[in-house]
């Protein structure tokens, strides 16, 4: 494999991880080491690591958040 592929592989944790998991990237990598790009997109669907993932977590966040607010209020209100 290519030193800058190599490079570029090890920089990041989350591809090292993804590729362990899913073994035939190598070949395509070393084959045609362009399709790193498409290793990225792949890896973030997969780890949902993209925008609208990382949106969709905040939401939830904050939805979980009014909840308990919402649970606080109730409680101190009865008393």
């Amino acid at each position: 494999m290519r030193k800058d592929v190599l490079d570029y592989i090890y920089e990041n944790p989350d591809i090292i991880r993804y590729l362990r998991e899913n073994p035939h990237w190598y070949r395509v990598i070393n084959r045609n080491p362009q399709s790193l790009e498409q290793l990225q997109i792949e890896m973030m669907n997969a780890y949902e690591k993209t925008i609208p993932h990382m949106v969709s977590n905040f939401s939830n966040s904050v939805e979980m958040a009014k909840m308990m607010m919402g649970m606080l209020s109730s409680f101190s209100l009865k008393d």
